[in-house]
């Protein structure tokens, strides 16, 4: 069983920035790529971004490409997403997840590729 425990979210302005951290447990952390998705009221959740095992790629969707920063540190079994000039579009709550394989190869853009995932973390922007 692996446990991701999200941090970070909270209330900001427009323009301004938030950090949000995901914990894992467990020993396998290094080995699988990680996801951060968002899900708005009454909205499907949608993919934000990715990043690959070592931390050695990363993708993003297009909405948040260039504000968001994905990266991981896997001495410490946490995955981050650096949220830069947010917009009142980027209210959700927002979840991270472990992708389900192991291989480097493969989508990393759909709920399906992942089987772990944390209970969210709500991020509101104001206006």
């Amino acid at each position: 069983q692996v446990l991701l425990v999200e941090s970070g979210g909270g209330l900001v302005q427009a323009g301004g920035s938030l950090r949000l951290s995901c914990a894992a447990s467990g020993r396998t952390f290094s080995s699988y790529g990680m996801g951060w998705f968002r899900q708005a009221p009454g909205k499907e959740r949608e993919f934000v971004a990715a990043i690959s095992s070592n931390g050695g790629w990363t993708y993003y969707v297009d909405s948040v490409k260039g504000r968001f920063t994905c990266s991981r540190d896997n001495a410490k079994n946490t995955v981050y997403l650096g949220m830069n000039n947010l917009k009142v579009e980027d209210t959700a709550v927002y979840y991270c997840a472990r992708r389900s394989t192991t291989r480097y190869s493969g989508s990393y853009s759909r709920v399906s590729d992942y089987d772990y995932w944390g209970q969210g973390t709500q991020v509101t922007v104001s206006s």
